[in-house]
């Protein structure tokens, strides 16, 4: 059986940290799903008592994509663009989908 593999982008909130939604929903969503290629893409934005601002979760059809995808040259455009919509440093949660 092949899993799907979901890469979680998770943006801490943390004091004088911003994220700038308009912009990641404008812009960085089209650079990420061009550049990375996930057959899934969402967004959530967390409520003000949560403790990540954000979250992006990418989906492939194996880990094998997802880690052809993460190291193309075209990663480097997605992490060079996420200065552009926020100072947090973003953390990364990568796993299975089981269900």
């Amino acid at each position: 059986m092949v899993s799907k593999v979901k890469v979680s982008v998770l943006y801490p909130r943390n004091e004088g940290s911003t994220f700038d939604m308009e912009y990641y929903n404008a812009k960085h969503r089209a650079i990420v799903e061009r550049a990375l290629g996930p057959v899934e893409f969402s967004c959530e934005e967390g409520l003000p008592d949560q403790p990540f601002m954000a979250v992006g979760h990418l989906v492939y059809e194996s880990m094998d994509a997802m880690q052809s995808a993460m190291g193309s040259p075209d990663a480097a455009e997605a992490m060079a663009d996420v200065p552009n919509f926020t100072n947090a440093t973003p953390q990364l949660q990568i796993g299975t989908i089981i269900s």
